[in-house]
């Protein structure tokens, strides 16, 4: 994640908002969790490069909780969270220390824990960073029904055309990652895909991370932003079951 945009208005970790769920390891992975614990249906949620503990994503993860998920917000960053407060973080060197594929590959024992638990359908989301991770999971692991990708960072076509499951992108008018016409090139890859369903849509005025990163004074953020949540609900509603 090297676009300007994946750092803008970071979040305030300090804010005193935790949230209903506990912070319990699985998988290896320190993870938030939230939701009834006997559900038979997950959802895994992957944070951008601020982490599990942004207060906006712990918020959506009971607010889809609530809807009958346990859902799973996991430290894929091991606590090593972009800092831009701190003179000597080098952004270079956090990327290349938190690669996606390795990401995926870390979540897969936090997926068998799961199981283990009696889930049977899990699906799986994931912002900007977290994108990126979802999108090599929905290729690589036959143990996600459903994948939703919001804002993601950098995907290839190749990486497109490997996933079999239903998914949902949902991108921002104003995105360097994931401009409209990338938005639209991917749709029209996915629409002759008949074996699965794709659901691809763009959200006018608003930037890149929009979804978690939002001003929770700007009315028509906050809008945009429960519409993309709810979106994402929707779709999980649908094909994790």
């Amino acid at each position: 994640m090297s676009s300007p945009q994946c750092f803008e208005n970071p979040p305030n970790l300090n804010s005193g908002i935790h949230g209903a769920g506990t912070v319990q390891e699985l998988g290896g992975l320190n993870s938030y969790v939230t939701g009834s614990p006997d559900s038979k249906l997950a959802l895994i949620l992957i944070s951008d490069v601020f982490g599990y503990e942004a207060p906006n994503l712990r918020k959506l993860a009971n607010k889809v909780a609530a809807a009958g998920f346990l859902v799973v917000v996991p430290d894929l960053l091991y606590g090593d969270y972009v800092d831009l407060g701190n003179p000597q973080f080098d952004r270079e060197s956090w990327r290349k220390a938190h690669g996606t594929d390795r990401a995926s590959e870390d979540t897969k024992p936090l997926i068998a824990a799961l199981k283990s638990k009696g889930v049977k359908s899990i699906g799986a989301a994931g912002f900007c960073w977290g994108g990126v991770v979802v999108v090599k999971l929905a290729i690589s692991s036959s143990d996600i029904q459903a994948a939703v990708l919001l804002h993601p960072g950098p995907i290839s076509d190749n990486e497109i055309n490997e996933v079999r499951i239903p998914i949902a992108i949902l991108g921002a008018e104003i995105d360097n990652h994931f401009p409209p016409e990338k938005l639209k090139q991917i749709e029209e890859m996915l629409s002759v895909k008949a074996e699965f369903e794709s659901f691809v849509k763009l959200y006018p005025g608003v930037t890149h991370g929009w979804t978690m990163r939002y001003n929770v004074d700007d009315e028509a953020a906050v809008k945009s932003a429960k519409e993309a949540h709810q979106d994402m609900l929707n779709w999980f509603v649908k094909h994790v079951k």
